[in-house]
Formats: structure tokens, C-alpha cells, sequence
């Protein structure tokens, strides 16, 4: 399968580049008989768009949706949904030592070998943060099919930024409060102090990294295909195909290598009709098919690689080392826009699989 697609029934082709025409995505097998419209695309790029507070990127993109096809009469018919943004904002001019010049930490050197120098290197083309809105768009349409089939929720917030970590907190309380501030983090507290360590960094040239946690709620028992479209497979490479991720666990992920399995065992019991487990270090998969408790995954980010900071790279012409400043407007850390990001990611994948599994069918009733 071509590099651009995910999914199997429910299939996602993302297209475009940083600073071309416009970004976009092509979702196909989405069910027929869903309500859907441009508001409900918008609602979910707005959580995303650059250019919000001090701590994203000041790059100014409206990010307004059109939906090109797929819809008649706010219902979704089952043809192909084509999605695009046309990009306003975008400024080549600082890109020109890209192409001989690589930036430490990204893609300029990789990109530029693969394709034989012919890849878009403006704001690193295919390989941008930018890309990330195209994935929102599927996002929201795939959220949407979640909650209205099956009552499927999930909520992502920023859990760490460097070194300051949010502790544990409820899911209802991280769903009311996590996008009440800039960081999107649900304790305002925790927020304040993320902050003023992101603007610090921003003011020394510098970035920070940190962690997205996401909870998703309502799952059925038994999605995912083992052994190599279980669910956690399939997650994983989706939430890798975001821009900057270079970590991904499940329940608890690294914590849980350190423990007896008498410890990170869950243990089952019965709430009524229910089975439940009465921990949930699992995150709510067992044997790669989710196990209807809920879905905790948390999603590593790495600094963000263009700063103002000089650094040592490589001149791909003369050969020779010079130093490199990276100008231009970036985010000094991608986590605070990246929540609905994975949040998309998650559902694109979650609805995939419910298609797959027969819990979604081809057709609603509105």
C-alpha cells in the first residue's frame, strides 16, 4: 500500500505540501447516512491552527475546510469524502540553504537522498508539522462516525512538557478542562508552569519536548486483527506517523517492564451484566484486541528541531561543516497543538477497525 493511505475499510490518503497550493485529505469507506458538515471539520482544525498564543508557531493560517464530495443534503452517501485547505500563509524564504544545508533533526538530508533532490523542501514539504491539519480533517469525520455508532469517545491533553509532568487525573475533568488554556493541559497550575518553561526555551533559541496522554472510552470488546493489525500495531503506526512522535506506550507502557506480573496483572470481575478488570495496566488491550476497558496511550514528542540556537551541520556541496541558525516561525514545542492531532489519529484507526469488525455498517439511519 502506497505510503500516503492507512486503513483498510475506512481508508485515509493524505495530500499536499507546507507551502503548496493547499493540504488535504481523501477519506474512503466512510458509511453512508451520517450526518456530517464543514462545522464539524472546523471545530476540530481550530483546536490545531497555528498562530493561537506565544507558545505555537506565529505562522497565520485560517485553516477553512471545504468539503468537495461525499455529501448531499449534510448526509454522508458513502462515496469518497474529499477535504482540502488552501495554505495563505506560507513564506519560501528561508528555505533556500535547505536544499545544500541540512537542519539537524530533520528530514532535509533523508528526503533529499530518496528523492533524489526533487522533494518539495519549502517548510520541509511533506515531511511538515503542517501536514498534521490533514489528518484533523479525517479525524473529526472519523470521530464523528465513532461517537454516533457506538458512543466511542477519546481525550487527549498534554501530560509533560520537559521535565514538568501532570499527575493523575480523572477523565471527566480532563475532557471539561483540558483545552481551558494554550498548553491544553486540564490543571490549570501544571499549565502555567508548562508555559513559562516553553516561553523560556522560545527566548533561548531553544525547544522543549513532552508527552500527550490519550483515554478513550466506550470501547466494545474484541477490535483489532492479530498478529500484525492488532490493535496496538495499528495504533502505533498511525500515532508514529505524526511529525516529531518518537515514543509510544500502552497502560503502563515502561512503568509496567519494572513490575512483578503480580503487580501489572489486572484482575477481572463482574459489574453487573459487565466484565471489568479492576486495574487497567493493559490500557485496555489484551492479546492486541481491546478488552472494553478504557484505551490509555501516551505519545513522546521530541524537541522540536528548528530553533535559533546555532548548531553544527553539514554543507552537502563543499563538504565541509558550517554552522547553522534556523530562522523562520516554528513552535518552540509541538505538544500543545498536537492533542487533537492524536486524537485524530487514534479515531481514524478505531474506526477502521469497528468497520472491520461488523459493529459499524455500511449504511445509518441518520
Amino acid at each position: 500500500m502506497p505510503g500516503n493511505l492507512i486503513g483498510e475499510r475506512f481508508v485515509t490518503m493524505s495530500f499536499g505540501e507546507s507551502h503548496g497550493t493547499c493540504i488535504g485529505a481523501v477519506i474512503d469507506g466512510c458509511p453512508a447516512g451520517m450526518p456530517l458538515s464543514e462545522s464539524d471539520i472546523q471545530k476540530e482544525l481550530e483546536k490545531r491552527r497555528p498562530g493561537q498564543s506565544a507558545v505555537t508557531t506565529q505562522r497565520m493560517e485560517p485553516d477553512k475546510v471545504s468539503i468537495l464530495s461525499g455529501l448531499f443534503n449534510n448526509l454522508t452517501t458513502g462515496a469518497p469524502i474529499c477535504m482540502i485547505i488552501w495554505n495563505k500563509d506560507s513564506d519560501s524564504r528561508t528555505y533556500d540553504t535547505v536544499k545544500s544545508v541540512p537542519r539537524p533533526g530533520h528530514s532535509d538530508y533523508t528526503s533529499f537522498v530518496k528523492y533524489g533532490g526533487f522533494s518539495d523542501y519549502r517548510g520541509s514539504g511533506r515531511f511538515s508539522g503542517r501536514l498534521t491539519a490533514t489528518f484533523v480533517m479525517a479525524g473529526a469525520v472519523s470521530q464523528k462516525l465513532l461517537r454516533h455508532a457506538l458512543g466511542i469517545e477519546t481525550v487527549a491533553y498534554t501530560k509533560q512538557i520537559g521535565s514538568i509532568r501532570l499527575e493523575e487525573i480523572q477523565f471527566d475533568d480532563a475532557r471539561k478542562n483540558r483545552y481551558t488554556n494554550d498548553i491544553r493541559c486540564p490543571d490549570n497550575e501544571v499549565a502555567k508552569k508548562m508555559r513559562e518553561a516553553i516561553l523560556k526555551a522560545r527566548r533561548d533559541g531553544d525547544s522543549l519536548g513532552g508527552i500527550v496522554e490519550s483515554v478513550t472510552v466506550g470501547m466494545p470488546v474484541g477490535l483489532g486483527e492479530p498478529i500484525f493489525s492488532s490493535l496496538e500495531s495499528d495504533l502505533s503506526k498511525a500515532l508514529f506517523s505524526i511529525p516529531a512522535v518518537k515514543a509510544v506506550e500502552f497502560g503502563s507502557g515502561f512503568a509496567g517492564c519494572c513490575l512483578h506480573g503480580s503487580e501489572n496483572n489486572d484482575t477481572f470481575y463482574k459489574d453487573g451484566d459487565k466484565v471489568m478488570t479492576r486495574t487497567n495496566n493493559s490500557g485496555g488491550i489484551l492479546g492486541g484486541l481491546s478488552n472494553g476497558m478504557p484505551l490509555v496511550i501516551r505519545i513522546g514528542f521530541k524537541p522540536a528541531a528548528s530553533i535559533l540556537r546555532p548548531q553544527r551541520t553539514l554543507n552537502l556541496v563543499t563538504g565541509g561543516e558550517v554552522e547553522l541558525s534556523v530562522p523562520g516561525r516554528h513552535d518552540p514545542c509541538v505538544v500543545p497543538r498536537a492533542a487533537p492531532v492524536v486524537e485524530s489519529m487514534i479515531s481514524i484507526v478505531l474506526a477502521d477497525h469497528a468497520i472491520k469488525s461488523g459493529h459499524v455498517p455500511a449504511v445509518l439511519n441518520g
